[in-house]
């Protein structure tokens, strides 16, 4: 199986960037399915009806989730509605709305998908991401058995998005980080076959702080206040993703791509 997965979709420009590359990587990789995570979508944290449209009529199949995945107009809702591919981490409270791994239907092969969320240097005190993983692997194994399974590791630290990897390692096909909107240059395939990447990176305006407006963050970190930040302008643009291929038997990563592109020009 190929696969396109596409890191954190930030506002307007993560959208319009998103439109623009994914049909120039469809016809060159050619992915059986593509995912997205979609937590910051709507004005840069968030989802909102009109950004999932976006993002699905794009062509991404399945949009994945963090922190702010729960923040939002009709958010509840949203997530509810079954009809809708659309995660949020696992390890979330059960209060949440929504649901954090489901499975889906490629070209005749079933896969899971599974969203977490970190611990270390998060605002709220999740469920273990560790004890979550093997309490739904145990689930797969009891019911459907299915032996492609990528993971969307949401987390902060580098050192608790590798540890999770090499926890999975041979137990999931794929364990990809986001969060961060910064790339990082680690993708591998651990020994197990398991494919990793710290953090995917994000798409949206690339002269930023990790889409937002530089100036005010600048106020932010300087006089220590509270600022309103806003997504900044673009372009230029940037777009991060990686490509995968997966042995369909065994469900291991013989294949991972890290895909990243500046795009100068105005976008609509």
């Amino acid at each position: 199986m190929k696969i396109l997965f596409f890191g954190d979709i930030f506002g307007r420009p993560g959208r319009e960037v998103l439109r623009h590359i994914l049909p120039q990587w469809k016809k060159e990789y050619k992915p059986d399915a593509v995912f997205a995570n979609g937590e910051n979508m709507a004005h840069g944290a968030g989802i909102s009806e009109k950004a999932i449209k976006e993002i699905l009529d794009a062509g991404v199949d399945v949009i994945t989730g963090g922190n702010h995945s729960i923040e939002g107009k009709d958010a509840d809702v949203l997530l509810n509605d079954t009809k809708l591919p659309l995660l949020r981490p696992a390890n979330m409270s059960s209060a949440c709305a929504g649901k954090g791994y489901r499975y889906f239907e490629f070209n005749g092969r079933e896969m899971l998908v599974i969203n977490l969320i970190g611990q270390v240097h998060m605002r709220f005190h999740y469920d273990s991401p560790f004890l979550m993983l093997d309490t739904i692997l145990e689930e797969n194994k009891r019911g459907k058995n299915v032996n492609i399974i990528l993971v969307d590791w949401h987390a902060e630290a580098s050192s608790e998005k590798v540890a999770m990897a090499w926890y999975a390692d041979g137990r999931v096909s794929a364990v990809l980080g986001t969060h961060s909107h910064t790339p990082t240059a680690d993708a591998r395939i651990l020994p197990q076959g398991t494919g990793l990447i710290s953090d995917v990176g994000f798409a949206g305006p690339h002269y930023s702080v990790i889409g937002q407006e530089i100036s005010q963050n600048l106020k932010r970190f300087i006089t220590q206040t509270s600022v309103k930040v806003d997504v900044a302008e673009a372009p230029p643009y940037e777009i991060n993703a990686v490509f995968l291929e997966i042995d369909n038997e065994s469900g291991k990563t013989t294949k991972i791509e890290q895909l990243r592109k500046i795009i100068e020009q105005k976008l609509e």
